[in-house]
């Protein structure tokens, strides 16, 4: 395609990507190309579709860019190993289909910086509701004709009734819908999960509309530079099949993701000056803050065996992985058609907070993402983690080379805050699974053990165990401040023209709980803004509050 010409190039096509490619091609007038540096999610592909065998792409190359951070300081200088999706769909098709919008304050918060005022929770729910239907119904909070179709996890297995029973006996509340009018408290949760297959972006968004003739998708096509002219990006060199090609382009718009997206524009001459000009590249606009601000969240297992045989790890031996695939393959049921992540809550872990900063997604095995176990027979375990975290971290490069993955560094448990919030999150989490309601299944605990209980060894032990949750963000931040990177109201790169950046990296801060819903509600509004289309029309349905609403914990609270 050397030398071809379009209206928009997306780079990356992946959640982000695949929701602007939709939208963005609409018009037939308009045209687009989609370069996307993974393979396509063939349609047949079990490891893709099949909801339960999410762990075997993680970690895989050949769907799995396998990102590894730095030594962290704070981390018993571990690398923390971050898969990142290595197919069309990007991470949506890999990853746990956990649809969590976060909390309508961090909307407000993201608001409350200046000229920011248009990213508040009124204007973001219209294009949350726009993006899906809600098979749970929908209503004020909830959309019912989008094409992200949620189901709501069923949540049957009596460990699952254990948990939601034991949060309220530790005085939590439960709540209809973490995505409606009251995140806070536990519920069943969204996934997208779709007559049981995985249900991206792609094959959300993008795979409906295949067949435009003015959209181009290409497939393991990596974007190596940005073009500029002067300071106006003009299209992208990519190399596919060994051949290097240049497509020019009205507008270039980066949706590579938050490790990606700061490191193409770094090699390609947008970022901090200084650390450019160490690998010899020509700076073509000096945006310091392009790869700061790095946040994510991480997470621990607390898991426990289980007394009766009622949890799910029989189904997963592979002796019985045949019938699984099958009952699956033939039927789209049973255990291969859920994620299991079907419950789960949001909680304070202190009074001093506003709105919820810790989350929980509780499983019905004992198990790791590798497909490690902690014992044989029965398990459960809750993941963990707080959602607020102060460490920041940055991406940069290495080298000019654009296959070398950037240097990644998110300084985990590097604050006060993050150290507190940490110990009190294993605390919630042990009060919750030792309530009466757990007394027929509870085993003991496998992980960590009763050997931990002392702030210290808490910390030590996260430190040595906690994974990452996947939610890497807010490396090329919106806002109007000398260290954010695009133009909140334009989505535009400062310093340049015809350059945006539409993905996780975008965000300003991270948002309460798993941030795939997040991604695409942003990609959503960024379309009506890059069109110049009239926006949705801000929502006035109310939200809960703790501090100015009724007492959230009718018994007085968690002790």
């Amino acid at each position: 395609m050397s030398g071809a010409q379009v209206d928009f190039v997306i780079v990356g096509g992946g959640s982000a990507g695949s929701a602007l490619a939709n939208r963005l091609s609409a018009d037939p007038g308009t045209s687009v190309l989609v370069l996307e540096a993974g393979r396509s999610d063939f349609k047949a592909d079990p490891f893709i579709h099949m909801p339960a065998a999410l762990p075997i792409p993680i970690g895989n190359r050949l769907y799995d860019w396998k990102y590894e951070s730095e030594p962290e300081p704070f981390m018993h200088d571990r690398r923390i190993f971050h898969a990142r999706g290595k197919v069309l769909g990007g991470s949506s098709s890999i990853n746990g289909m956990i649809f969590q919008r976060g909390n309508p304050l961090d909307y407000e918060r993201w608001a409350a910086d200046p000229g920011m005022e248009t990213w508040d929770y009124a204007h973001c729910l219209p294009y949350f509701k726009r993006m899906e239907t809600c098979l749970a119904g929908a209503d004020a909070w909830r959309g019912g004709s989008g094409p992200l179709v949620l189901e709501r996890g069923p949540a049957t297995n009596p460990l699952f009734g254990a948990f939601l029973e034991a949060a309220q006996q530790a005085g939590y509340p439960l709540t209809d819908d973490v995505n409606g009018y009251r995140q806070e408290g536990f519920a069943r949760f969204d996934r997208n999960v779709y007559r049981g297959r995985r249900l991206s972006a792609a094959r959300a968004y993008l795979h409906p509309v295949m067949s435009r003739p003015n959209l181009t998708v290409h497939t393991l096509a990596l974007t190596t530079r940005i073009v500029f002219e002067g300071n106006r990006a003009v299209g992208v060199e990519y190399t596919q099949a060994g051949r290097q090609h240049t497509v020019r382009a009205g507008e270039v718009v980066l949706c590579g993701g938050a490790i990606n997206s700061p490191q193409l524009l770094q090699l390609s001459g947008v970022g901090n000056a200084s650390d450019l000009e160490q690998f010899g590249i020509g700076v073509v606009a000096d945006v310091p803050g392009v790869g700061e601000h790095l946040q994510d969240h991480l997470e621990v297992y607390i898991q426990y065996a289980c007394k009766l045989p009622v949890s799910i790890a029989p189904g997963l031996k592979w002796r019985n992985r045949p019938r699984l695939g099958a009952e699956w393959l033939f039927l789209r049921r049973g255990l291969g058609a859920t994620n299991h992540f079907e419950a789960g809550g949001f909680v304070r872990g202190n009074d001093d907070v506003d709105y919820p900063n810790l989350m929980f997604h509780f499983l019905p095995i004992a198990i790791r993402y590798d497909g490690s176990a902690p014992t044989k027979g029965h398990g459960y375990q809750v993941h963990i983690g707080p959602m607020y975290s102060d460490a920041r971290g940055t991406v940069k490069i290495r080298s000019t080379d654009p296959h070398e993955h950037p240097a990644l560094r998110f300084n985990y448990l590097s604050t006060e805050q993050d150290r507190r919030e940490w110990v009190e999150a294993v605390r919630v989490a042990r009060d919750i699974l030792t309530q009466p309601a757990f007394a027929p299944f509870n085993g003991g605990e496998l992980s960590p053990g009763p050997g931990v209980e002392t702030e210290e060894q808490i910390l030590d032990w996260v430190a040595e165990d906690a994974e990452t949750a996947l939610h890497p963000s807010c490396t090329t931040r919106m806002g109007t401040d000398d260290m954010s990177v695009l133009d909140p109201l334009t989505m535009r790169v400062r310093g340049v023209d015809g350059l945006r950046v539409v993905d996780a990296s975008s965000m300003p801060y991270i948002t309460n709980g798993n941030i795939y819903a997040p991604v695409m509600m942003l990609a959503e509004k960024s379309a009506d803004l890059i069109l110049g289309n009239t926006p949705l029309a801000p929502s006035t349905v109310p939200f809960y509050r703790y501090r100015d609403g009724s007492p959230l914990y009718p018994n007085g609270g968690p002790a």
